[in-house]
């Protein structure tokens, strides 16, 4: 601990935002950068805890004391080597997850946390700048062969992890980039698409094979995919999305999230001079809170909209953690977003308490308003209350109510892998399916979760793909999928 007194002395900052009306007029990433003398006294408020409770709101357990008491003494390389010993990808989670460990510190009990994500971000981001991440390839090969369907954090997790281990892995991707809802559903203004794809030139020259515009279960079956493989990793995600039932979801302009954001990252790699799907002078509707909702916004915002309302159906969550969430596990408070900045830079509304009855269409079967109420709850299922109703005008509905698990049809049908009830595919100890010799990692096992634990699951189904294919692994496991979260 190099400075005892650092939490006393400095208190919490993180870097500014770039200006509003700046960022709004382009797709890159919307914080300026942190002066190191800053970052250093962020680092300083660490107390070096004797029980570290961030290691358990981390499901990676990173070891967080350990890298910010060496980025306050400014020792840069050991920090990195502490941050990827369990961690393959702190770029994105730095950048992308929530931050649990944040709301599992010590000092959160009765001050401000420390800013543990920043810290993350500019040792990684540094480490790639001075030359420090290089390819890691194995001593040996061991001859076995891996397959690993879909390439978000969970399935590139699992891959570096068993490249390393020495085997022969090859990652299928259905689409025709690599990076799943990294490449397709985060938005460059929250991720820039280049921290994805040094990582990925990182794995290839360790030797990890991807093979893109592959759906496996269609263009290769259970069957032959199995034969060529000693193993099989399923990290395909939970792509079945949440959907609305209610008149009028039939109309033109009524999209789920994942219809309208993919096209506006393609935009930005180059494959389209402008999306399909645009906000561009339209007033638009955002129905759901969560952080697709504000990435909907985000690109509804950098598209033109005319006006933008969010919907959420919850109450307002509280700005304070209330007594039923207490320290340390991760509390529902309201956030308020770069996107909800822009949002409200432009004059939108973020409603909550506030349920969708119906999408109204013109006479050329477009969505141009919806009718919605306020409702009560949750305890009381909802219940509208009477004379609420209202109309809210709309060319362009966004659906992010979140997801339902994995597509069944299929892979998971041929494979015949047991599932749970809510349709997540079970998993023991050790990541293995019902089906010798398949693993599943990430959402698709645990259901809609954070980018955090996926890549958590996906370094600990390695170390059981490891295990059942050598009869012993070297890698380190993370928490298992029986484990209680804080989260």
């Amino acid at each position: 601990m190099a400075d005892p007194k650092g939490f006393l002395t400095h208190q919490r900052e993180l870097p500014n935002r770039r200006p509003v009306d700046v960022r709004i007029r382009d797709w890159r990433e919307v914080y300026e950068d942190f002066p190191e003398g800053s970052l250093n006294k962020q680092a300083a408020r660490c107390m070096d805890c004797g029980i570290p409770f961030c290691h358990n709101g981390c499901p990676l357990g990173n070891l967080i004391p350990e890298w910010n008491d060496l980025v306050h003494r400014g020792t840069w390389r050991e920090a990195i080597e502490r941050l990827h010993a369990t961690n393959n990808f702190p770029e994105f989670t730095g950048r992308l997850c929530p931050a649990p460990c944040e709301s599992a510190c010590v000092l959160g009990i009765n001050s401000d946390p420390v800013t543990i994500k920043r810290v993350e971000v500019e040792i990684i981001d540094r480490a790639f700048a001075e030359g420090w991440v290089t390819p890691q390839p194995p001593a040996a090969r061991t001859g076995k062969k891996v397959a690993v369907i879909g390439s978000g954090p969970a399935g590139l997790a699992a891959a570096q992890q068993l490249t390393r281990a020495g085997h022969d892995v090859v990652v299928y991707e259905r689409a025709d980039r690599i990076g799943g809802l990294l490449r397709y559903g985060i938005p460059e203004f929250k991720m820039e698409k280049a921290h994805l794809d040094r990582r990925l030139a990182q794995m290839r020259a360790e030797g990890t094979e991807f093979r893109t515009s592959v759906n496996v279960g269609v263009d290769v079956t259970a069957e032959e995919l199995r034969a060529s493989h000693d193993a099989v990793v399923l990290a395909g995600g939970a792509t079945v999305w949440r959907d609305l039932a209610v008149p009028g979801r039939e109309l033109d302009g009524v999209h789920q999230a994942m219809e309208y954001l993919p096209p506006s990252n393609r935009v930005q790699e180059g494959d389209l001079a402008a999306s399909p799907i645009s906000a561009e002078g339209k007033n638009v509707v955002v129905i759901g809170g969560g952080d697709t909702g504000a990435d909907c916004i985000g690109t509804a915002v950098r598209q033109g909209a005319r006006s933008i309302t969010q919907l959420e159906i919850m109450p307002r969550p509280p700005e304070a953690r209330p007594a039923g969430q207490p320290w340390p596990t991760y509390p529902m408070l309201f956030k308020m977003e770069s996107a909800h900045e822009e949002l409200h830079g432009m004059g939108g509304d973020r409603a909550y308490a506030v349920n969708t009855l119906e999408f109204v269409g013109d006479e050329n079967g477009h969505v141009k308003a919806l009718r919605v109420v306020e409702v009560e709850g949750p305890e009381t299922r909802f219940k509208p209350i009477p004379g609420t109703e209202r109309e809210i005008p709309a060319e362009l509905v966004t659906l992010a109510m979140g997801f339902l698990g994995p597509q069944r049809e299929g892979l998971l049908d041929q494979l015949g892998v047991e599932l749970d009830q809510r349709g997540n595919v079970v998993r023991d100890g050790a990541y293995a399916t019902s089906v010798d010799g398949v693993f599943a990692a990430g959402d698709m096992g645990r259901g809609q979760s954070l980018i955090v634990w996926a890549i958590a699951e996906g370094r600990s189904a390695a170390a059981g793909v490891d295990q059942w294919l050598m009869g012993r692994t070297a890698l380190p496991t993370a928490i298992p999928p029986t484990a209680r979260p804080l989260v």
